[in-house]
């Protein structure tokens, strides 16, 4: 493989991503703006609550999902699959 540092750095930059909206989505959303989210309804249940609940873990899915597409697309960039 050529260039693992630059491949290192690649997967460290969508690793910060990744916990970065991790963070917001369970802390931000689940916990400090629970309030002001409950001001509107989802399916007959506050937001704030649903968000806690459901979609969060719905946002961890899209992540996983997000995060294998682009280590594939990285892998390919810099030759790595295999």
């Amino acid at each position: 493989m050529e260039n693992k540092e630059a491949y290192w750095q690649e997967n460290l930059r969508l690793i910060f991503i990744c916990l970065a909206i991790w963070f917001v989505v369970s802390f931000g959303l689940g916990l400090l703006l629970v309030e002001p989210l409950n001001e509107f309804r989802l399916g007959g249940y506050k937001l704030g609550f649903w968000f806690a609940q459901q979609g969060s873990i719905y946002s961890f899915l899209g992540l996983i999902f997000w995060y294998g597409a682009k280590m594939n697309k990285l892998d390919k960039k810099y030759h790595a699959e295999g």
